[in-house]
């Protein structure tokens, strides 16, 4: 598959992934790894272990390379600990035993730090790192004045995949990292697992992922069988990654055709509105648009149960209106997960 971002041809569908996962950051016989303290500078004059013959570099080596770039650059000072570099994301990223060794093009790095001639130096000097992002304080998404905030891809490509497993099989959910919310597989996955509770209490017809992101939630209920799911998002970029990620996974859900929407989709606070669709055994449905305005639009929403994902779950007063509201609308049965 075509990545949407760069082009290049390194997007798979999720059986492929998935198969490789054992042996993706697997070292051979051959590799080699520093283990560096994550909370101390660099020792004076450190150089990192290369990729060793089989491609692979282990993950602390690679991240004392991007240090030393960004030190060359004036970009650190050298006196920060090597974590103060980024936040480094696999791609895959997956629950994992142990450090990874990474083959190219399998990190992207998250930084305040690096400026665009930073970045480049580090995608082209450092194999294993696929995109760099500088990150800015806000969450990408919908931010407090209603318009989209994001983070800056400055070199490279900034799509990862990402692995949830699920009580019915794994399932792959790629996303901008400098456009979306990150949420980095866990071993147990709360949310999915309360989905799949709710549905085994309801049993719905139609399960309804309000605020969908990626369409990780839609896609846990789609694969434990509801006949119909329903995603909805008012932000853009998570109404399109919804639509791929249905594609990804598209072999183990019981749907064949598919549309995809325009990549650029703006904000939308209005009415919810169809941007994708995927038919077949399953029907699979992806609305942008406001959730509260989306229950009068869907049909069958008299069996339907709704996850309502929101943001600042810890103000249990907002999310108990969320619900009424939903509730109020036509909504019926929902619930946070």
């Amino acid at each position: 598959m075509h990545c949407p971002v760069c082009g290049r041809d390194h997007i798979g569908e999720a059986g492929p992934l998935l198969a490789s996962l054992p042996d993706v950051f697997a070292p051979c016989d051959a590799c080699r790894g520093t283990n560096l303290d994550k909370a101390a500078p660099l020792p004076p004059g450190f150089e990192p272990r290369g990729p060793c013959a089989c491609g692979r570099q282990f993950i602390d080596d690679v991240f004392a390379a991007i240090y030393l770039i960004l030190l060359d650059e004036g970009a650190l000072a050298g006196t920060e600990p090597l974590r103060a570099a980024g936040v480094p994301v696999t791609n895959p990223g997956f629950a994992m035993a142990a450090p990874p060794h990474l083959p190219e093009d399998a990190l992207v790095l998250l930084s305040p730090h690096p400026d665009r001639a930073a970045a480049e130096r580090i995608v082209e000097e450092v194999p294993a790192v696929q995109g760099v992002v500088r990150t800015v304080p806000a969450t990408p998404g919908i931010g407090p004045d209603g318009g989209a905030a994001a983070h800056a891809l400055l070199a490279g490509c900034d799509v990862q995949a990402n692995v949830f497993s699920t009580s019915y099989g794994d399932i792959v959910v790629y996303k901008e990292l400098s456009r979306m919310h990150i949420e980095f597989p866990r071993p147990f996955n709360p949310k999915i697992r309360s989905v799949e509770r709710e549905i085994d209490r309801h049993a719905p017809r139609l399960f309804i992922d309000a605020c969908c992101g990626a369409g990780t939630l839609g896609l846990a209920a789609a694969l434990a069988g509801t006949p119909v799911v329903v995603f909805n998002d008012a932000y853009g970029p998570a109404a399109f990654w919804t639509a791929f990620n249905i594609a990804v996974n598209r072999d183990a859900l019981l749907v064949e055709r598919l549309s995809l929407p325009p990549r650029d989709l703006p904000v939308s606070r209005s009415d919810p509105v169809v941007v994708a669709e995927a038919e077949g055994d399953q029907r699979l449905i992806v609305y942008q648009g406001d959730f509260a305005r989306l229950p009068p639009l869907v049909p069958g929403i008299d069996r339907s149960l709704a996850a309502l994902d929101l943001f600042g779950k810890e103000d249990r007063a907002a999310c108990d209106a969320a619900l009424a509201q939903w509730r109020k609308s036509g909504g019926g049965k929902a619930f946070i997960p």
